[in-house]
């Protein structure tokens, strides 16, 4: 097969980011991209090196007459948030990425294309192997499995580095330069139930919930994108009420970083209600079409008739299950006073999953504000404990406190306004990043994060803008050289 991307410039940011896609590398299974961020290394005859937890490092001596420079550290994750729509086949543990060009705009095929974050270790890897890249001393971080909870990051070897500076390559906007982000904490909820008989003179349906957008919980969480768990849980806890609905099993996201753009339900209901279900169905597929027809135009509600499942849920937990859902807060709940048109504090309704009698749910809360997590995980947790759910909640990780002095700040701006004419906009973002963790390892490491634009990350609308990658390679080639002495 031939190279999709290998006419593009910058020539090597695209080749790496082309091999990339070939190797499988959802978190928790990066050992095949790991073994060619190696082999890069070790062909460069650069010094590669891994931590305890699986984390590369390779360091690249400075260009000749760059060697008084401060050291500096590239840093991105060679994990991926594997997605997919429910009808694509696609082996995300042996199956590469297909990407295609869609006019200025790289897409997959119908998954994530993984530019979050493989052009950031595509553009690491392209500056090792640039021999017209002037930089004084280097270090290439590449850490593993950061989409499912920053554990590569968190499990850092403190000893690995010496660079006084990083650059983060995992943010989202070309012309934005991150120098905050927010913390996080997922709530977890268990409902254990008996099975029940299914009622005599009972029919059996699927309701599905289809089409949504979905995507990042974080960045995306104030754009008011549809969760299609809220939208089944509404659906069904009427139906309960209004057609005696039992409810076998319920499936719906799969990353509790995304938004859930699909959910589905197996459920019963007594033979007589069902001509009055069906139109339920499709009433309320008008009514919430119609409300979120600004944001979602592809929103499904359906019922596909089904065999009798061999159970349902007991009634008990069944009410109070869906009670929770319905209670459960999704979205903003809280605007930044001091930074405008950013996210304070937010939380996802995740993933929710049946299987060996127990309903399993996790949430995601995010802050910039430590206590505001602790708050919105209370919040959550007391929906759940009310419903008598059995509750836990993970340790999360600590956000990145802005310093609008930070000296590489100082300097990104005065590159970018030599090459641009105008300055970078400086922003937080409501999403986890692993400066703060690694921030919390290296609390001498200067750090800012920047990237190229890309959209839909976290779901299989993403899209990597091509004409911003050649800005943002420059941008990066131009900063190294500006980096102050030691």
């Amino acid at each position: 097969m031939g190279s999709v991307l290998g006419h593009l410039s910058p020539k090597l940011v695209f080749e790496h980011f082309e091999e990339i896609c070939k190797y499988p590398r959802q978190s928790k299974k990066e050992e095949k991209i790991a073994e060619y961020v190696v082999a890069v290394g070790k062909r460069n005859n650069l010094e590669t090196l891994k931590d305890a937890f699986g984390n590369i490092v390779i360091k690249k001596p400075a260009t000749k007459g760059y060697e008084n420079l401060k050291t500096v550290v590239l840093q991105g994750h060679i994990d991926m948030v594997a997605e997919k729509n429910r009808d694509v086949i696609h082996d995300f543990d042996n199956d590469p990425i297909l990407p295609y060009i869609d006019g200025e705009w790289i897409k997959a095929k119908g998954t994530t294309l993984g530019a979050d974050n493989g052009i950031g270790v595509a553009a690491a890897l392209a500056i090792l192997e640039d021999k017209n890249v002037a930089h004084g001393p280097l270090e290439c971080l590449f850490t593993l499995d950061e989409e499912t909870g920053l554990t590569g990051a968190s499990s850092l070897d403190t000893n690995i580095l010496n660079a006084e500076i990083l650059l983060n390559l995992d943010s989202e906007e070309l012309g934005t330069l991150y120098i905050g982000c927010s913390g996080g904490k997922n709530t977890l909820a268990k409902f254990s139930f008996k099975n029940e008989a299914v009622p005599t003179d009972s029919v059996a349906y699927e309701i599905k919930i289809e089409g949504l957008v979905g995507g990042h919980s974080g960045l995306e969480i104030h754009q008011q994108r549809g969760n299609a768990i809220k939208i089944l849980a509404r659906v069904l806890r009427q139906s309960e009420l209004d057609f005696q609905l039992r409810l076998s099993e319920i499936q719906g996201g799969n990353k509790h970083n995304a938004i859930p753009r699909e959910a589905f339900s197996q459920v019963t209901l007594p033979k007589s209600f069902e001509k009055d279900f069906l139109a339920f169905i499709e009433k309320m597929n008008a009514i919430v079409r119609d409300e979120i027809a600004s944001i979602e135009n592809g929103l499904k509600i359906s019922a596909i008739k089904n065999d009798l499942p061999s159970n349902v849920m007991e009634m008990k937990v069944q009410t109070n299950l869906l009670l929770a859902l319905n209670a459960l807060p999704h979205g903003v709940m809280k605007m930044s006073p001091d930074i405008p048109n950013l996210v304070e504090t937010s939380t996802n309704l995740a993933i929710i999953k049946t299987e060996n009698s127990t309903v399993s749910i996790v949430t995601s809360q995010r802050s910039s504000v430590a206590s505001e997590i602790k708050e919105a995980v209370d919040t959550i947790g007391a929906i759940f404990l009310l419903a008598q759910a059995e509750v836990n909640k993970t340790d999360g990780y600590p956000g990145w406190k802005p310093n609008i002095h930070s000296p590489i700040l100082s300097v990104f701006k005065n590159t970018y306004k030599n090459l641009y004419g105008h300055e970078p906009e400086v922003k937080a973002i409501h999403a986890g990043l692993e400066c703060g963790i690694i921030g919390e390892k290296y609390p001498k490491m200067d750090m800012i994060s920047f990237g190229p634009t890309m959209f839909g990350v976290h779901s299989p609308d993403e899209k990597l803008l091509i004409p911003t990658i050649e800005p943002f390679y420059e941008l990066l080639k131009n900063v190294l050289k500006d980096i102050p002495k030691k």
